[in-house]
């Protein structure tokens, strides 16, 4: 259908005149990430367009309708607050207080320390026990967390990376102890070394036996443990750290090119893993290109699985994702405003068909949730999966002419920025050269300079300013359960078998300094009651520490 003359039309006689007398706001509309916006899309924007080749059906090949026929409609997408703070035994209260509130699976946050594989006991872990996380130092700890919660019941994301190995094993030693069979867990790790480089920083080792490290998740999940997501790639980091929605989709997409290919280098097949994958995404709050973006890089994954790995099993092309709204779009000033960004960037992540979603809270500008702000926030999943009818119709946006306008741009976008990192020679090197932290880097720039001059409007902050009342119910992490959780390790320290503990340590930095696969070492460690700090510590000694990599 050739609407062009008739559009040219309309934009002369119609639009034009009305334009001379009342001007537009903008000389030009952009989204967020700086894609230029026409006044109207018709079907001419879609000239060459194939139904079956770029849209299908949903739970068909290119999946950007959606991963699952039946989608939302089947079932409604997991709501999985991401949560953890002070103890492992006041986090294990939250997570029974969120079950109870109608939350269907658990998202662990944990601390700094625990991050980068120090014990809370650690001089460097000084003021930051419990802060940003729960503190896991030991199994002891992971069965506080988990305690009467059965972990062959309910699902479990771990945001966890440089130290995803041991926390996973912890995990398989709760479940077997709770005398759950590993083929029964179902859950995710985060396990996403690469963007740690990019856009986070929470490293230990450097880069190629981090590889290591998460191929050998791979292998063992693959065979031990089938029901388990054995890595989320993340793009929600890059995506913080100031990335535009075209570069979040790229980065991700260009680090799971890397672990696909580590893992096929390892000898696994691709059809025996692939399907095992999971990613994780960040949601802004302009609506459509958010909605775009999902739906582009769901696409673009299965056509990067299908052509350039060859992939039969259609699952192996699925791009299933977890998202979760950005934290860096919270404000401080008037926040309940925040509430209405995430309830925006909830909408988002829905219709752009996500398979589980944490909503942040209104609070998150000034510290760690409130019970009362995350309850708000599941509130608002549940409003909009209950009582706005976007649940009801799969993919209710597909074929809307600006909708795919923006999927298709941002799909050829993040294409040109994968060819780039492609001759870079991928995602490492890149990496090593500084290319994704230097893209981001200016982006970010970019957009503090547009915030700065206004052209970038933020209600509350540079424009519709007004005072507010002072936020309360603020949690505040009392310094007491720092020292609490020392004592408990000193403990621990005193009562495990010091001989059964020197033998798997010693184990450990055989298998690390070997090709053999470090999971069931650690697995072992973890059962002896080793800590956290101990076992990275082998592996510091092994491996060595990743010192930062300079941008210039």
């Amino acid at each position: 259908m050739d609407t062009s003359n008739s559009k040219r039309e309309w934009q002369e006689k119609v639009l034009q005149p009305s334009i001379n007398r009342f001007p537009e706001r903008e000389e030009r509309f952009l989204t967020t990430s700086g894609i230029e916006i026409d006044d109207v899309y018709t079907p001419d924007d879609r000239q060459a367009f194939d139904y079956d080749q770029e849209l299908g059906y949903p739970g068909e090949f290119p999946f950007t309708r959606g991963v699952q026929p039946t989608m939302y409609r089947g079932r409604i997408w997991t709501m999985r607050q991401y949560s953890g703070f002070a103890s492992a035994e006041a986090t294990n209260h939250r997570y029974h207080y969120l079950l109870e509130q109608g939350q269907t699976g658990l998202s662990v946050a944990f601390d700094l320390p625990t991050q980068i594989g120090y014990d809370s006991d650690s001089p460097k872990a000084h003021g930051e026990i419990g802060k940003v996380g729960v503190p896991i130092a030991s199994l002891e700890d992971m069965e506080t967390l988990f305690q009467g919660i059965p972990l062959d019941k309910v699902s479990t994301s771990m945001t966890i990376n440089s130290t995803a190995p041991v926390l996973l094993a912890m995990y398989i030693a709760v479940g077997k102890k709770q005398g759950v069979d590993p083929s029964k867990l179902n859950g995710t790790i985060q396990n996403d070394i690469l963007k740690e480089y990019i856009a986070r920083g929470t490293y230990i080792f450097p880069p190629r036996p981090s590889m290591r490290l998460t191929t050998d998740i791979f292998h063992y999940c693959a065979e031990h443990l089938p029901q388990w997501n054995t890595i989320s790639i993340s793009g929600y980091h890059i995506r913080e750290a100031g990335s535009t929605a075209a570069q979040e989709a790229a980065f991700t997409l260009a680090n799971g090119i890397a672990y696909v290919q580590a893992a096929i280098d390892a000898g696994l097949d691709v059809d025996k893993f692939a399907g095992r994958l999971s990613f994780f995404f960040a949601a802004n709050t302009n609506l459509f290109e958010e909605i775009a973006k999902f739906r582009a890089a769901r696409r673009l994954w299965a056509k990067i699985m299908q052509e350039r790995f060859g992939a039969k099993d259609p699952r192996s092309m699925m791009l299933r994702f977890h998202t979760q709204t950005c934290g860096h779009t919270l404000t401080a000033q008037q926040p309940d405003n925040n509430i209405v960004r995430t309830a925006i960037q909830a909408l988002a992540s829905v219709l752009g068909g996500t398979q589980s979603l944490h909503t942040n809270s209104r609070d998150e500008a000034y510290a760690t949730p409130s019970e009362d702000a995350v309850t708000t926030a599941l509130r608002t999943q549940q409003l909009l999966a209950y009582e706005s009818g976007v649940a009801d119709c799969i993919d209710p946006l597909g074929g809307s002419y600006y909708v795919e306008y923006l999927t298709d741009t941002l799909e050829a976008e993040a294409k040109k920025y994968i060819e780039k990192i492609d001759d870079l020679g991928g995602a490492l090197a890149a990496i090593e050269h500084g290319f994704q932290q230097r893209e981001i880097q200016e982006s970010s720039y970019r957009t503090q300079k547009d915030i700065e001059n206004g052209k970038r409007v933020v209600v509350g902050v540079n424009k519709f300013v007004s005072p507010y009342p002072e936020i309360t119910g603020l949690l505040r992490i009392d310094p007491v359960e720092a020292e609490k959780q020392k004592k408990r390790l000193a403990s621990l320290r005193a009562k495990r078998d010091s001989e059964k503990l020197a033998q798997a340590m010693n184990r450990l930095k055989e298998v690390a300094s070997s090709k053999e696969n470090t999971v069931p070492a650690l697995v072992d460690c973890v059962e002896a009651y080793a800590t956290l700090g101990e076992i990275c510590d082998v592996l510091r000694g092994v491996f060595g520490e990743q010192e930062e990599i300079l941008v210039i």
